[in-house]
This record gives C-alpha cells, structure tokens and sequence, in this order.
C-alpha cells in the first residue's frame, strides 16, 4: 500500500463536504488541511481530523501537502488555481474548471507552464457501470452506435446564492453530460440544437470585469440534440425538479444491442457518486505521484464547457448579452 497521499481541500461548502464524506473511506487519500474563506461556513465544517484555516495562503504556508482539490465557486476556479500553481502543487479542480472556455484555456496554460500535474473532477469516469459501457462501445459488442442519451435531474433547484456564481444550466450541470458523451463514445461534439423551458424569473446576476453586475436567463430545464463526429446521435437532458431525488443515467443504443445504465438512482441516495469521488482523488494521488492520469484532463474540461457554451448560445432566453 502507498503512503497516505496529503490532499489539501480548498471549499468546504455543500460539494467539499462531499468530498470529505468520500474521503472518510480512503486508506489511499486523507485530507490534511482544510481553507474556506467563509467564517460562517467554517463554524459548520464537520470534525476531519485536519485544521482549517482561513484562508488559502495560510494553508499552503503551513501545510505540507502533495496536493489540492479545488472545490469553491466556478467563477473563482481560475483564481485559485493561478493562486495554487505558485506553490508548485498537483491540483484537482471541480468541474467546470471556470465559467468561459478562455477561463479554462489559461488554467490549462498555467499548470502546464508550470508542469504541474492537473485534473478536472469529472467523478462520471468512475462509475463501473459506466466504464464497463465505455468498455463495450469500443469493443465494437453494440455494434454501430446510433444514439447515446444522458440524463440528469435534479431534485430541486440549488440556492440563490450558488446559482449566481454557477454560470447556468448548461455550465453547472451540462458539462457533466457533455463530457460523458464524449467519454463514453470516443467521438467529438459537433453540431447541436437545444430548447428549455422554465425561465428563471429574474435571472442570474454576472459580475463581469469591467462591466459590472449584469442580469442573465438562467432555465429549469433543458434539451440538446447532439450530432457526434463519428456519425452517431446524442441527446442530453437536464432537470432541476425530480421530487423523488437525483438522477442520473446514461443509453446507449447500437445495431446489435441496447443499454441502460440507472448509475444514480433515488432510492441509493448519494453512494454510488461518492465511491466514485473516493476512486477519483484516489487515480489523482497516483497520477500526482507520477503515475498517468486517468480522469479528465484540461483539455476534456475545454471540450465539455465549449459544449455548454454553445448549448447556452442556443437558447435565446440565455444567450441576450
């Protein structure tokens, strides 16, 4: 067995507790150290053995870490990870890794500058259902594949306060699709068309340099038809009100089968995604130490969020500036 791995998680918000709740299991991982820049929510933090300090320098200046996870709010992902290169560690950013494309491009040009080993938690990558239909499409057992679907609803909306820094709909949850599309099938995202409904009364409200505080359409859901760039056909759907809990699942259907996979179900609660972030800060420790990635790299977060963005331009409601 490796020696525990020292991770420093930067958020301690809703997704951070998640990830400690993951951790708690680990014998490959421990979380160490701990920085929130939130008082109040530091008050909340629940007991994980590691300090937590106020502030991301104050961590990185005491700590002895050989790596972070970056879980704070996307429109801050860029900050920190500029912050955290400077430091020299192997980082492991929550998804989308930044709001815009350019946003990610200069996170990617900045760890690889600095030649820093660099992840972006797409936790989709290990689910064994899933990578077992990854396993089967490229197998050729489905034969020609025409159509995959990815679905996810929400229970419920996320709060005000999250969805103002969440980069809407497509951003906050569609990225996770779109780069499971890409994933499962080894094929680009081409043309796509989208169509929502349930505008957001009031919007969003965007801080954009410059320009100041600026209101746009967010959506309670949404539909994109997807044309992959090996021929076939995808479709992605996106709910934020399914009352009997998350869900999550992914199809896939070829000339010489079909298959389901229900990978987040209600009725299991939040297990099977939590396994997966265990085994994702687990691959991100090994790769970290020198090993090869195998998680989404910066430039499936670039692929995924170019997706979201032309998904967003599509709907009128979102795209007026």
């Amino acid at each position: 067995m490796a020696p525990s791995f020292r991770l420093g998680l930067i958020g301690a918000g809703r997704m951070g507790r998640t990830h400690l709740r993951a951790l708690a299991g680990s014998q490959r991982v421990t979380v160490t150290a701990i920085a929130e820049v939130s008082e109040q929510i530091r008050r909340t933090v629940p007991a994980a053995g590691a300090p937590v300090y106020p502030g991301i320098a104050e961590m990185l200046d005491t700590e002895t870490l050989d790596g972070v996870l970056i879980v704070v709010p996307t429109d801050r992902h860029l900050q920190v990870i500029m912050e955290v290169t400077a430091y020299g560690l192997p980082i492991l950013c929550e998804k989308p890794c930044g709001l815009t494309v350019a946003e990610t491009r200069a996170a990617v040009a900045t760890t690889q500058a600095a030649a820093l080993p660099f992840q972006v938690a797409y936790w989709r990558r290990f689910v064994p259902p899933l990578r077992a239909l990854r396993e089967r499409i490229a197998a050729g057992e489905l034969g020609t594949v025409h159509l995959v679907t990815c679905y996810q609803w929400d229970d419920r909306p996320p709060w005000t306060e999250f969805r103002a820094h969440s980069g809407g709909i497509f951003v906050d949850m569609g990225v996770h699709e779109f780069d499971q599309m890409r994933w499962l099938t080894g094929q680009d995202i081409d043309s796509l068309a989208a169509v929502a409904s349930g505008v957001v009364p009031g919007g969003l409200v965007r801080h954009d340099a410059g320009r100041g505080p600026r209101r746009s359409a967010d959506v309670d859901s949404a539909q994109v038809l997807v044309e992959l760039s090996g021929g076939g056909s995808g479709i992605v759907s996106l709910g934020r009100f399914h009352p009997a809990g998350d869900m999550a699942r992914a199809e896939a259907f070829g000339t010489n089968g079909t298959v389901r996979c229900d990978f987040l179900d209600p009725a299991e609660g939040e297990r099977a995604q939590l396994a997966a972030l265990r085994e994702q800060a687990e691959s991100f420790a090994d790769f970290a130490s020198g090993g090869t990635c195998t998680g989404a790299t910066g430039a499936d977060a670039i692929a995924a969020l170019d997706a979201a963005a032309r998904a967003t331009a599509a709907v009128p409601a979102m795209s007026a500036p």
